[in-house]
């Protein structure tokens, strides 16, 4: 389909893409971490757009930036879209991206036909919500809502070791004003939120339908660092019941809670368990029984319930099997991010929108987190618009084609366009 709106923004929005990939592109995929000098450089590129197009811009006390296409009534809070700049170490260029790249194609439009909404509709672009380089995701959202806290900034760099709150200080950004419990913004001022992301699945890219209203999103819990101790031992002279191989401790632990996943899926939760890293000791070698095994663990429902019930049963296993092979399991501070149903006027809101701009589209849930999450939680209307995707998400081959974003943000536009001055309830 080529609508007027497809047609005369197709070529900004490509160039946009091309650009912030040419400045962030890594050895393989692109790397923006958040609150960095890079994520700095992508907020200044939009920004500069957001200057072109007569917007009125201002950056919050968590370094996130709102850019502002006045509406006819000012006194009405306004209507808001946005996403988040950063990446994942080596990963895709549309993660996050998008959702800045489409809200912005709106405001651009709307320019271009000479049109001004009822309210104020602004772009958001946020910082840090990825949680690879430090743990913990939605940073830039969480502090810009006073909902970090002093054990978050403690988190360290996955490399590097810096704390939070120092690459967050470096930044130019005071990290102590975000974990006040007191938002840095005003919130009554959101009449809603709408975030427009690539789907990171293959539901869409499976069938002849690019777009997608997200029904729900995944919480998750997560322990970081998960430390099985046992004891270190000459592997040919130690006899295996003498031993206290942590490896083998480790390996029992995954293989039962892979086992439960199962049995949990047959009783109908919605569930995902990960363990993504895995290390032994630096001393480790082939002649050694090891005494030592790091790991983490992401556990995710769309249902609290769930994660608080298969998160209480990680322990259980852990000290069953610590007690019969004589190890030990240290479990860090647990890191939570809660689930969202997503709101259902705005959800249908967004599916008539579709309607209206005569592209199809299906409801489905988001097993990834997002930024609309924490909007969602405190109230505010929030929704979330999906794209079809090539090849997964968090992975350098990360792919999606133009026309299905053009498709997307056409629905963002109609949403826009046609969002009821009265607001969501």
């Amino acid at each position: 389909m080529n609508t007027p709106f497809q047609t005369e923004n197709l070529a900004f929005a490509q160039k946009c893409f091309d650009d912030i990939r040419e400045m962030s592109k890594d050895v393989k995929g692109v790397s923006r971490q958040g609150y960095s000098k890079l994520e700095t450089e992508v907020l200044d590129y939009f920004k500069k757009i957001g200057q072109e197009l007569n917007l009125e811009i201002s950056t919050d006390k968590a370094g996130c930036v709102w850019m502002t296409l006045p509406g006819k009534n000012r006194e009405l809070p306004a209507l808001v879209s946005g996403s988040h700049a950063d990446s994942v170490p080596q990963g895709g260029n549309f993660d996050g991206l998008a959702g800045i790249v489409a809200s912005l194609t709106v405001a651009r439009w709307m320019r271009q036909i000479g049109y001004q909404p009822e309210r104020d509709y602004t772009v958001l672009m946020m910082r840090m919500e990825e949680s690879s380089w430090f743990g913990k995701c939605y940073v830039g959202s969480l502090g810009m809502t006073g909902q970090l806290t002093a054990q978050d900034l403690a988190l360290k760099h996955r490399t590097s070791g810096k704390t939070l709150a120092e690459t967050i200080r470096e930044c130019g950004v005071n990290p102590d004003e975000l974990t006040t419990g007191k938002p840095v913004i005003d919130l009554d001022k959101m009449a809603a939120f709408i975030e427009l992301h690539i789907e990171q699945g293959p539901t869409l890219d499976s069938s002849k339908t690019r777009v997608g209203a997200v029904t729900g999103i995944r919480g998750n819990v997560r322990h970081k660092t998960i430390r099985c101790v046992g004891e270190t031992a000459h592997s040919g002279a130690v006899d295996k019941q003498f031993r206290h191989d942590a490896v083998l401790a480790f390996a029992e632990l995954a293989y039962k809670m892979d086992k439960n996943w199962d049995k949990w899926l047959k009783k109908g939760h919605d569930l995902v368990f990960t363990i993504g890293v895995v290390h032994t000791s630096a001393t480790s070698a082939i002649a050694v029984v090891p005494g030592e095994v790091s790991f983490c663990v992401d556990i995710r429902s769309l249902s609290q319930e769930t994660l608080d019930g298969f998160h209480a049963l990680l322990l259980k296993e852990a000290a069953k099997i610590a007690k019969a092979r004589g190890v030990t399991f240290e479990f860090d501070d647990l890191i939570v991010s809660k689930p969202l149903a997503i709101h259902k006027g705005l959800r249908k809101h967004l599916v008539k929108a579709a309607e209206l701009a005569n592209i199809p589209a299906r409801e489905l849930p988001s097993g990834a987190g997002h930024d609309t999450v924490v909007f969602g939680n405190l109230g505010i209307p929030a929704a979330m618009i999906f794209v079809a995707n090539q090849d997964g998400s968090h992975n350098p081959n990360e792919k999606m084609k133009i026309e299905d974003f053009m498709q997307g943000a056409e629905v963002l536009w109609k949403a826009v366009e046609t969002f009821p001055a009265k607001g969501m309830k």
